[in-house]
């Protein structure tokens, strides 16, 4: 109770604080991409229920390539500020195992599932750990493997070890380390 009044509460006033803010990316991420600005993708989110996250597009539709602002909101992870409305929905936490695409947490199985009791997050260890995940992948021969062999595998036992010692003040400690 204490994890879902927090989420709500900060992100209800980081979203005020921010509106301007994301208004303004919104808008030059339209211009940037020539679309709508607002990425909108299906995730996995608790128990396995899919729901919609909410991004800043960074991607062109046509040329599907980053742009040099899309880089930049990506690197400064400005991108990601719209999640802050699926934490307020409750969708997601401010803390919890990064939301992925089908085909992935929703096939774990045995202990791995618990994972899925687990609220997704904005932020967590393995997303630390891998914050560079896309240029790591682009330096390896095969990269879907490499992601699926070893990142993928090495984020289910960071989340696992995550849902076992989950409280409150890891939380905080996790938010600090991401901040910092």
């Amino acid at each position: 109770m204490l994890k879902r009044t927090f989420d709500f509460i900060v992100s209800f006033f980081a979203l005020v604080f921010c509106f301007p803010l994301l208004v303004i990316v919104w808008l030059i991420a339209s211009i940037d991409t020539q679309s709508n600005g607002l990425f909108l993708q299906e995730r996995i989110g608790q128990y396995g229920v899919p729901f919609i996250i909410f991004k800043i597009k960074t991607v062109h539709p046509i040329t599907k390539k980053i742009s040099s602002v899309g880089a930049f909101l990506r690197k400064s992870k400005i991108d990601e500020l719209p999640q802050l409305l699926n934490i307020l929905l409750g969708q997601m936490s401010f803390v919890g195992p990064r939301p992925d695409i089908p085909g992935y947490y929703d096939l774990l199985e045995g202990e791995s599932r618990k994972i899925l009791s687990l609220k997704p997050g904005l932020t967590s260890e393995a997303s630390l750990k891998y914050a560079n995940e896309e240029s790591l992948l682009l330096k390896q021969d095969d990269p879907l493997h490499y992601n699926d062999t070893v990142i993928f595998p090495d984020k289910i036992a960071m989340n696992l070890n995550y849902y076992y010692n989950q409280n409150f003040w890891l939380d905080i400690a996790i938010l600090l380390k991401t901040i910092f």
